[in-house]
């Protein structure tokens, strides 16, 4: 075999090799990922998720980092109690992020719920 042959042929397992490596790291991403999200199922509760998403689209960063500080206080044990939506949203507020969450006002009226513009409406209607 000349020096070309054996050369090309190291470049060829070398490609392999990295292309295997990619793979290996995307599957451990997405393993990490599946399990961090199973670890914060077990601890986010009520609206938390939702604060979280808003947060995850609103301030990437700010909720990434808050995010992997959770998991690190849960998986060291010092966070034992169950995260409500509202202690999400207020560590975002004392952290100095301002999430915005969609909100409606709804009334429930003879077994139906309406919003309060449509009650509002038939108010000024009567």
């Amino acid at each position: 075999m000349s020096d070309s042959e054996l050369a090309a042929i190291r470049r060829k397992k070398l490609m392999e090799m990295m292309r295997l490596l990619k793979e290996r790291k995307k599957e451990k991403e997405k393993r990490k990922g599946k399990t961090s999200q199973k670890i914060l199922d077990r601890f986010l509760v009520g609206r938390a998720w939702e604060v979280l998403n808003a947060a995850r689209a609103q301030y990437p960063q700010a909720a990434k980092y808050v995010e992997s500080l959770l998991l690190k206080l849960i998986v060291e044990g010092r966070i034992r109690d169950k995260i409500s939506g509202e202690d999400l949203y207020w560590l975002f507020r004392r952290l100095g992020v301002r999430v915005r969450l969609k909100t409606s006002i709804r009334v429930l009226e003879h077994g139906k719920l309406k919003s309060l513009e449509e009650k509002i409406r038939e108010k000024d209607l009567s």
